[in-house]
């Protein structure tokens, strides 16, 4: 299954494969012939593997955080959240390379209270400052069980990001809503009164990894 984000990329790419075996067949050389033909199969295979859009199997509980990214934990900090979230946070922060599934899901289900696009830089998506000084997609999610921000970030590579939702929207977990196209990360923010249950190094899956839960002492 392909993902509906990658149309037009994946047309392009068709296109410009096409353009390859056209000019391959007209040159007699072997030598030439045979590379173009390798790069323009090898470029529109990996488009196709690019974008592709497997199901998840969303877990059946609730008061919990999901992943909203394929990828691994590149960092778990405290914050001092100022953005949607007041005060003492939890950041986990994952890191999609060039071969993740690049479609992001809804962590929670609620209601989108808050969006805003922030234009900036392009740093490595490891860089210490990328969360604060790059291109990114802020989404503010208020569920049953409290508030979930979470940050769609650019990087050096990956410069398009996508997202289908609007202020007001009511969300449910599991939900496709994006992608950011060629890599990068995605940031997830929650108050302490949610439980971490991943750490930095694993490798996390959208719409299927739990990344908190609720505290039980909190739930009482």
């Amino acid at each position: 299954m392909l993902t509906k984000f990658g149309y037009s990329t994946i047309g392009i790419a068709a296109v410009f494969s096409f353009i390859l075996i056209v000019v391959s067949i007209y040159v007699n050389q072997n030598y030439v012939k045979i590379p173009l033909l390798v790069i323009s199969v090898g470029f529109m295979l990996f488009t196709l593997y690019f974008f592709r859009d497997p199901e998840r199997k969303i877990p059946e509980r609730e008061g919990i955080v999901l992943s909203p990214a394929d990828g691994k934990v590149l960092l778990v900090k405290d914050v001092n959240a100022n953005k949607f979230i007041e005060g003492d946070a939890l950041q986990v922060s994952i890191f999609m390379s060039p071969l993740n599934v690049h479609v992001n899901r809804i962590p929670i289900s609620g209601k989108v209270d808050f969006l805003e696009y922030v234009h900036g830089k392009y740093l490595v998506a490891f860089n210490d400052k990328a969360d604060e000084e790059n291109e990114r997609n802020l989404i503010g999610i208020t569920s049953d069980y409290g508030k979930v921000f979470y940050t769609q970030v650019a990087g050096f590579v990956a410069r398009r990001i996508i997202s289908t939702l609007q202020l007001g929207d009511s969300v449910k977990m599991g939900e496709r809503f994006g992608m950011i196209k060629f890599g990068s990360r995605v940031d997830v923010v929650v108050d302490k009164s949610w439980k971490l249950l991943v750490s930095e190094g694993d490798a996390v899956t959208a719409g299927e990894t739990i990344l908190f839960e609720k505290r039980k002492e909190i739930e009482k």
